[in-house]
């Protein structure tokens, strides 16, 4: 998919997401699985921090460098 064709995943934000916010819930995931939210420039933080707050694993990186088996 384009890049510019995606949406930041933060609730009613419909802003083009410019990073991507890798992670894991480790209660379900082993190490080998990561998810993806995509953030725009406002929303990166936010969403780092409530992935961060619960305790799950979480790197942001940008777009062109989402690893291949996250997802």
């Amino acid at each position: 998919m384009p890049t510019d064709e995606l949406v930041c995943s933060r609730k009613a934000c419909r802003d083009a997401a410019t990073r991507a916010v890798l992670w894991r819930n480790p209660r379900i995931h082993d190490e080998s699985r990561r998810k993806v939210w995509l953030a725009c420039a406002e929303h990166e933080e936010v969403l780092r921090e409530h992935l961060a707050i619960r305790g799950f694993p979480v790197t942001t990186c940008a777009l062109d460098e989402i690893p291949d088996d996250a997802g």
